[in-house]
């Protein structure tokens, strides 16, 4: 385990100290000017976020969900959503994570994502392997939709576009459909117990540690067109297979 890997679990570590006090207790919500909340538990995790990376390295990038961005020419850049999933963390049920990513030179290159309502924790760097709750993970070998079991997450701006009905076909294909949503249909891809997940309007910290959780357990991880992921990625096509990855990509791409 590298340096950068271990700075990333321990920053992981010191949030979820600070984000299951307040869970417990009742916390103000404020709402930011994209219309989405923000609460003191998001802030005070993502400064302990920080202050560990920054002791660690201070000449690295951080783009933080809630503090902006510092650094962002910087080679080494960490990516940090505290609280993916304040919603869920208001309203008291456990569907959110902390998700830390480092991009250097541009590649992602590792991803922590921690649950701590669900004591789980996935991490990956590249040329490492993905691990879930310290065990080795691997993607299924599931290569076609008949056989696959697909989770869909947020699909609103894929509903309003000529992807919808490609994507109601896969859901006619597919074994099963499921909608867990959030860090959950990521690490159950990663470790081989779903494998295919499309979603929409989401942002690069939502799941830049995730892809690489994926690609490291031997998944595909794309944008809903196929392109690689960007600072500006709003969608996502995951996959167990490159097979089912090209299925879902032709179907959901007309």
């Amino acid at each position: 385990m590298t340096p950068c890997l271990k700075t990333a679990i321990a920053a992981a570590l010191s949030a979820q100290e600070v984000i299951q006090r307040y869970y417990r207790q009742e916390v103000a919500v404020e709402i930011k000017p994209d219309q989405t909340p923000v609460t003191v538990a998001d802030l005070e995790s993502e400064q302990a976020i920080k202050s560990i990376i920054t002791a660690a390295f201070p000449d690295h990038g951080i783009y933080g969900e809630e503090t902006g961005q510092e650094r962002m020419d910087s080679d080494c850049l960490w990516l940090i959503d505290p609280i993916d999933g304040t919603k869920s963390f208001v309203r008291r049920y456990p569907f959110f994570s902390t998700q830390i990513a480092l991009r250097r030179d541009g590649e992602l290159v590792i991803g922590v994502s921690n649950a701590p309502e669900f004591e789980e924790m996935a991490y990956a760097e590249t040329g490492g392997g993905a691990f879930l709750a310290g065990e080795a993970i691997r993607v299924s070998d599931i290569c076609t939709l008949e056989a696959a079991t697909l989770s869909i997450g947020n699909v609103k701006t894929l509903a309003s576009g000529p992807g919808w009905q490609g994507l109601a076909q896969i859901v006619q294909r597919v074994n099963r459909t499921r909608g867990y949503g959030d860090f959950y249909h990521y690490h159950l891809l990663a470790s081989g117990r779903i494998d295919l997940v499309v979603e929409s309007d989401v942002n690069i910290l939502d799941i830049a540690a995730l892809a690489v959780i994926v690609r490291e357990a031997g998944g595909i991880f794309t944008d809903l067109q196929g392109n690689p992921l960007t600072l500006d990625t709003t969608s996502v096509l995951a996959a167990a297979t490159p097979e089912l990855h090209a299925q879902a990509l032709s179907l959901l791409n007309p």
